[in-house]
C-alpha cells in the first residue's frame, strides 16, 4: 500500500495508551520500526512493541528524570538526557536495566539529542550554548562548538553531515569527519517570527530537504542544498509557545506536526498545502508525533500516546 493523500486523510487512533501520569516529553522508533520508546515528566522511560502494539517494558529513572530518549543502533541500548541532579548524558542498557556510561559536560539543559543513523556517534544540544559530539564507545567528548544561542542539531539519513540551527536564525552544515573546520555550507531562511525560537531540525528521508520546527505557529522546509525556503507550514495551533515535534513520513511526501488543540496536521511537502487535520483522542497540546521508518503507522503523544493506522477503501488496498 503506497502513502496517498487519502490513505493519509484515513488515518484513525487504533490504540490509546495510558501508561503515563505526565507529558510524553520524547518519542523514538527504532530503525526497524519494530520498538518505540518514550520518556515522560514521570520519569519514565517506555519501550513498545509496534507489532503486537504492546508495552513491553518500563524502566523508571527516578533519580536522574528522563527529558529526551533515543534507541542505539543496537536497540538493546539507548541515550537519555536528564532532568535532575545535574546535565550528564547517560547510554542504559534496555536489557539489564543499568547504566553502560555518562557522558559529562553541558553545564544546562540538554535540548536536542540525536543519533548518527549509520554508526555509534551521537550529537548532543544544551541551553549553555554548545553542541558537543560523542561516541558511545567512550566518556570523553569527541567534538565541542560554541554557538551564540539556543541549538538544534541533526544527523543526515547517510549519517556523513550534521546540521546545526543557530540562535534560530541560521542553519550551518558540518562534514563530521572535518568538523572542527568549520561549516562548508550556511543558509539564513527567511527571517524568522518575532518572539518565536527553533526547537527543532530534521533532515527529510531522502536527504533533499530540512525542516525547522519552532514554539511558534510556523514550520519551514528548506532546500538542504542551496538552503532556499521550499514551504512554509501554517494553520495549526501552537497558543501556549511549546516546542512541538514536526516529521516527515518516510516516503518524505508529507509533514506532520501536533497542535495544542490536540489534533494532527499534515501537509504536503511538493506544494506546501494542508492535507489534512486529524482529530484523535488528546486533551492536551500534542508535543510528539512521528511517522514508522517502516510501516503503515503514526504514533502521537500528550500525556496518553495514540497509535493510528489508516482505514482504507479496496482500491487503495490494491495499489
Amino acid at each position: 500500500m503506497r502513502l496517498t493523500e487519502n490513505v493519509v486523510r484515513s488515518m484513525k487512533v487504533a490504540k490509546v495508551y495510558t501508561d503515563n501520569q505526565d507529558t510524553i516529553t520524547n518519542i523514538n522508533f527504532s530503525s526497524d520500526g519494530m520498538s518505540l520508546i518514550t520518556s515522560s515528566a514521570d520519569d519514565q522511560i517506555i519501550i513498545y512493541d509496534c507489532e503486537k502494539g504492546t508495552k513491553k517494558k518500563t524502566i523508571n529513572s527516578k533519580k536522574y528524570g528522563v527529558d529526551l530518549v533515543q534507541f542505539c543502533a543496537n536497540k538493546g541500548q539507548a541515550v537519555h538526557s536528564s532532568t535532575k541532579e545535574n546535565d550528564v548524558i547517560r547510554s542504559i542498557s534496555l536489557v539489564e536495566n543499568k547504566y553502560i556510561r555518562y557522558f559529562g559536560g553541558h553545564t544546562k539543559r540538554v535540548v536536542t539529542l540525536c543519533m548518527n543513523p549509520t554508526d555509534e556517534t551521537f550529537l548532543s544540544g544544551s541551553l549553555d550554548k554548545t553542541i558537543r559530539l560523542w561516541d558511545l564507545r567512550s566518556n570523553n567528548c569527541q567534538g565541542l562548538m560554541n554557538l551564540a544561542g539556543r541549538p538544534v542539531a541533526a544527523f543526515d539519513p547517510d549519517g556523513l553531515i550534521f546540521a546545526a540551527g543557530v540562535n534560530s536564525e541560521h542553519v550551518k552544515l558540518y562534514d563530521l569527519r572535518s568538523f572542527d573546520k568549520g561549516p562548508f555550507a550556511s543558509f539564513k531562511p527567511d527571517a524568522k517570527a518575532k518572539d518565536c525560537e527553533w526547537t527543532g531540525l530534521k533532515f527529510s528521508p531522502d536527504g533533499k530537504s530540512i525542516l525547522i520546527s519552532s514554539n511558534g505557529s510556523d514550520i519551514k522546509l528548506i532546500d538542504s542544498f542551496q538552503g532556499l525556503t521550499l514551504q512554509t507550514f501554517s494553520g495549526h495551533m501552537n497558543t501556549k509557545q511549546l516546542p512541538l515535534e514536526a516529521s516527515f513520513t518516510p516516503d518524505s511526501q508529507f509533514v506532520i506536526s501536533g497542535a495544542t488543540d490536540g489534533r494532527i496536521h499534515v501537509w504536503s511537502t511538493e506544494n506546501g498545502q494542508k492535507v489534512c487535520s486529524l482529530k484523535g483522542d488528546h486533551k492536551n497540546p500534542v508535543q510528539c508525533v512521528q511517522f514508522s521508518p517502516r510501516h503503515m503507522m503514526m504514533v502521537s503523544a500528550c500525556q496518553i500516546m495514540s497509535l493510528w493506522l489508516p482505514t482504507p477503501t479496496e482500491e487503495e488496498e490494491e495499489d
